[in-house]
C-alpha cells in the first residue's frame, strides 16, 4: 500500500461500497484513524501523507475485514457507549445507542442493587454504575466468553468493587432482590434474523435471536421478575421495533404493568418500565 492515506480511504470506500456496506467513506476514514493511532499514537490525520509500511500491513489487514462486513467495532476492538469505552470482541453484541436509552431511564430511577440480565459486554450494568455511585449490580450471562468480556471492561472503567458477573441461565443461578432488573433480551424472530445485515453475522446468534416469535426471553424474564424485585422495584426492557403490544401483553400475564415507554432517538418505542401491578 504504497500510496497516500487520502488515496487509500477512496479505494477502500468504494471496496466497501461494493460489498454493501452502509457507511462505506466514514468507515474508511475511521478505520484509518484508528491505524494510525494504534501504530503512531496519532490523535489527526493528514490525508496526503504517504502510508508507511506497518500502518499499511495493519489497514490492509483492517480493510479487507470491513470488506467482509465485519463490525468496526470488532475490528479495532472497542465502542463508546454512553461516553465510556467498551472492549468489543465477537464474543458480545455491539453496544448500540439506541440501547443507551435504558441507561437514561435506569438512572432516573436511582437503584441501589442492578441485576442485568444477559449482560454481555456489561454496557448497561457498567454505565448504570458509572453514573450512580452508590449503585453495586450483578451482571447474568451464559457465556463464559461475554463474561470475560464484562470483566475486563469492569476493569478497564474501575467498577470491580461494585459489579459482579456470574454465569447463569436468566435466573437460574440468582438469589436475592433488586432494586432494577434491566436487560437487553434476544428479541429478532427467526425471520428478522434471516433477513439481518451481514454484519449481525459477526456477533453471537444467541444474543439477537432465540428462534420463533423472539418473545420467549420475554416470558421467562417476566416471569422471575416478582421474585427478584425489591419493593418499589422496576424491570426495564429493551424491546425491538413493533414490539410494544405484545411485550406489554406478556408483561401483564405476570402480574406488571407497563409503567412507562421510553423512546429512542428516532422517536420509537425502545424500551419499557415495568412495575408489579398494585405498588
Amino acid at each position: 500500500m504504497t500510496c497516500s492515506i487520502s488515496e487509500a480511504v477512496t479505494a477502500a470506500a468504494k471496496r466497501f461500497h461494493a460489498a454493501g456496506v452502509e457507511n462505506p467513506a466514514t468507515d474508511a476514514w475511521r478505520l484509518a484513524g484508528e491505524a494510525y493511532g494504534r501504530i503512531h499514537g496519532l490523535q489527526q490525520l493528514v490525508p496526503h501523507e504517504r502510508i508507511d509500511p506497518d500502518t499499511a500491513r495493519l489497514l490492509g489487514d483492517w480493510f479487507d475485514q470491513r470488506e467482509r462486513r465485519r463490525p468496526v467495532s470488532q475490528i479495532v476492538g472497542r465502542r463508546l457507549f454512553r461516553n465510556l469505552e467498551f472492549f468489543v470482541t465477537s464474543d458480545v453484541l455491539d453496544p448500540r445507542p439506541e440501547s443507551e436509552v435504558l441507561v437514561e431511564a435506569g438512572v432516573n430511577r436511582c437503584p441501589e442493587r442492578i441485576l442485568d440480565l444477559g449482560t454481555g459486554s456489561g454496557c448497561l450494568l457498567l454505565s448504570l454504575l458509572a453514573e450512580l455511585p452508590g449503585a453495586e449490580g450483578v451482571g447474568i450471562d451464559s457465556s463464559e466468553a461475554a463474561l470475560q468480556v464484562a470483566q475486563e471492561n469492569s476493569k478497564r472503567i474501575g467498577l470491580c468493587g461494585r459489579a459482579r458477573f456470574h454465569r447463569s441461565d436468566w435466573y437460574s443461578a440468582i438469589s436475592g432482590q433488586f432494586d432494577l432488573i434491566v436487560s437487553n433480551p434476544p428479541y429478532l424472530t427467526e425471520s428478522e434474523f434471516n433477513r439481518s445485515p451481514e454484519e449481525l453475522r459477526w456477533e453471537p446468534q444467541q444474543a439477537l435471536t432465540v428462534g420463533g416469535d423472539g418473545l420467549s426471553p420475554y416470558r421467562t424474564i417476566a416471569a422471575g421478575a416478582n421474585r427478584h424485585l425489591a419493593s418499589g422495584g422496576c424491570l426495564l426492557l429493551e424491546i425491538g421495533v413493533g414490539r410494544l403490544d405484545q411485550v406489554s401483553r406478556i408483561v401483564t400475564q405476570f402480574a406488571l404493568c407497563v409503567e412507562e415507554v421510553h423512546f429512542d432517538l428516532d422517536r420509537r418505542p425502545r424500551a419499557v418500565s415495568c412495575m408489579v401491578r398494585g405498588l
